[in-house]
C-alpha cells in the first residue's frame, strides 16, 4: 500500500492506472507523429496535448466506472458491464477531442479511429487483468504477531480484503495462551520473532496480539524487523491501511491523539468551500432539467409537497433543515416514531422507489451546499434523535461531527445502506477515517467512485 495525501492505495492500483494513462498517451502521440510525415516535429506539442486529454478523460470515466476497484468480490460479467458502460462514453470522448482540438494533419478520421480502437484496447485489457490468476510470487507475504482473538479478525478481513496478500502464518505472542486462529497455521515460537521473519521472506508484520501487558511486546526483535526492511505495523494502522477504516475495536484515544491527520485548519476549510461551490453550481446546472421533471412526476402522482424538509445534525451538533425530494408518502412518520428506512419500506411510493435508487433524491440538498450548512462530500448527516441514541452507544460518535455533513461519503460509497446499530458502527469506522485523512483527492476520489454507485444502485433503499 502507497499513501497518497494521506489515502492509502494499494500498490496494483496505481500500476493499472499510470498503465492505461501511458498506454492511450503514447498510442495518440505514436499515430499522430506518423500522420504528420515532415511536421512531425512541430507537432509535437500538440500530440501530447491530444494524448494527455484523451487520458485524463479515460481515468475520470474509468474511475467513475468503479474499474480501478478490487474486483475479488465482482463477477466478470459485472466488470464487463462496467467496462460496455465506459467504452460507450469514451468513444465519443475520443472521436470529440481528436476533431474538436485543432490539427494540421488531414487524416482526422484515421486518427478519431485509431484513438477509439486505443481506448477499446485499453478497456478490454482492464477486465483481463482485473480477472486473470494472481502470481504467488507478486503477492505480499503478511506475518501475523498474535493468535487471538484480534490476529483471527485481522487474518479473516486480509483474506477478504486483498487476494494479493499471503499470510504466511501466525507468530503467537509470548503470553498468549488462548489460541483462536488454526493451529496448522501457527508458526513455531522457539525461534526469535526476527529470524523467522527473515526466513519466510516476510514484507510486513500486523501486531495483533490480544495481551499486551507484562513484556508481551518483543520491541527489539520489532525494530530489528523494521531495520532489516520488514514493514510493522499495529493492528489499528493495519484496519486504517487495508480497509480503508478506522475500526473503534481496535483503536485507542492516544492512538488518535498523537498519531498524524485530523488536520483541519483554516486554509483546508477555505479550499473545501470554494470546491462545493464551483462543483455544486456546476452540478446543478447540469441537473436542473432532471429536477424539474422529477418535481412534476411528485406532483402527478401523490398529492403533498415536493421537497421533504427534515432536521439533521451538522457542523459541531448544530441542527439544520436538510432538503430532499419527497419519495415517501406524507403519513410516513404518523405515529411521530422516528425510524431507518428499511428494504422495501412500504412508505416509499413509485415515483421514491426510483429517485432513491438513483439517487435523485438528494440532488436539492445541493441547496444545503451553497448555504454553507452541507458539503459535497462528508460523512451523511443522521437525525437529532438517531444521534443522541448512537452517540452514547458507541464510542467517538461525535467526533464525525467535526466536520460538514456532506452529500455523499467515505461510508457511503464503502458500505451498502443500513438501519442496525452494526450498521451504524461500521459506517461511523469509515467517517472516521474520512474525519482523520481527508483531502481534496480523496474528496475526488469519493465523488467519482459516487457516480459507480449510482450507476449500480448498490445499497438503495
Amino acid at each position: 500500500m502507497i499513501r497518497i495525501f494521506n489515502h492509502y492505495l494499494h500498490r496494483r492500483t496505481l500500476i493499472q492506472v499510470f498503465l492505461d494513462l501511458g498506454l492511450i498517451f503514447v498510442a495518440v502521440f505514436v499515430i499522430l507523429i506518423g500522420l504528420a510525415g515532415s511536421l512531425a516535429v512541430q507537432l509535437m506539442p500538440l500530440a501530447a496535448s491530444h494524448g494527455l486529454s484523451l487520458a485524463g478523460c479515460l481515468f475520470v470515466i474509468n474511475s467513475a466506472s468503479g474499474l480501478y476497484q478490487q474486483t475479488h468480490s465482482r463477477s466478470l460479467t459485472q466488470s464487463c458491464a462496467r467496462a460496455l458502460f465506459a467504452l460507450l462514453v469514451s468513444l465519443p470522448v475520443a472521436y470529440g477531442i481528436v476533431h474538436l482540438i485543432p490539427t494540421p494533419v488531414h487524416q482526422t478520421q484515421i486518427l478519431s479511429l485509431a484513438a477509439m480502437a486505443a481506448v477499446a484496447a485499453v478497456l478490454v485489457h482492464r477486465v483481463y487483468s482485473a480477472h486473470r490468476s494472481i502470481n504467488s510470487r507478486s503477492k505480499s507475504k503478511i506475518l501475523i504477531f498474535g493468535a487471538g482473538a484480534a490476529a483471527q479478525e485481522v487474518g479473516e478481513t486480509l483474506r477478504a480484503a486483498d487476494p494479493h496478500a499471503e499470510i504466511v502464518g501466525y507468530f503467537p505472542g509470548p503470553n498468549e495462551s488462548q489460541f483462536e486462529v488454526p493451529r496448522q497455521h501457527l508458526i513455531d515460537s522457539k525461534n526469535p520473532l526476527t529470524e523467522t521473519a527473515l526466513s519466510l521472506g516476510v514484507d510486513e508484520i500486523v501486531v495483533a496480539l490480544s495481551e499486551r501487558r507484562g513484556g508481551s511486546m518483543p520491541l527489539r526483535q520489532l525494530l530489528d524487523c523494521k531495520i532489516y526492511g520488514v514493514r510493522v505495523v499495529d493492528i489499528a494502522t493495519y484496519f486504517e491501511k487495508t480497509l480503508a477504516q478506522i475500526n473503534i475495536n481496535h483503536v485507542n484515544a492516544g492512538w488518535l491523539i498523537f498519531g498524524d491527520g485530523f488536520n483541519q485548519g483554516a486554509f483546508r476549510t477555505a479550499v473545501k468551500r470554494v470546491f462545493d461551490l464551483f462543483f455544486a453550481v456546476l452540478i446543478f446546472l447540469l441537473v436542473w432539467p432532471l429536477m424539474i421533471i422529477t418535481a412534476l412526476a411528485i406532483v402527478l402522482e401523490s398529492k403533498g409537497p415536493v421537497f421533504y424538509l427534515q432536521e439533521r445534525v451538522g457542523l459541531n451538533g448544530a441542527v439544520f433543515n436538510v432538503i430532499k425530494f419527497r419519495s415517501m408518502r406524507t403519513d410516513a412518520e404518523c405515529d411521530g416514531r422516528p425510524r431507518f428506512a428499511s428494504k422495501n419500506d412500504d412508505r416509499v411510493t413509485r415515483i421514491g422507489k426510483l429517485i432513491r435508487k438513483v439517487r435523485i433524491d438528494e440532488l436539492p440538498q445541493l441547496i444545503n451546499v451553497l448555504r454553507g450548512e452541507m458539503s459535497l462530500v462528508g460523512p451523511r448527516p443522521e437525525r437529532p434523535y438517531f444521534v443522541s441514541d448512537l452517540t452514547s452507544k458507541v464510542p467517538y460518535y461525535a467526533v464525525r461531527h467535526s466536520v460538514k455533513p456532506g452529500v455523499t461519503g467515505w461510508a457511503q460509497v464503502r458500505y451498502e445502506y443500513g438501519s442496525t446499530l452494526q450498521d451504524s458502527i461500521e459506517k461511523l469506522q469509515y467517517d472516521l477515517y474520512y474525519v482523520k485523512n481527508h483531502t481534496l483527492f480523496l474528496d475526488l476520489l469519493i465523488m467519482l467512485e459516487t457516480v459507480a454507485v449510482v450507476l449500480t444502485g448498490k445499497g438503495a433503499r
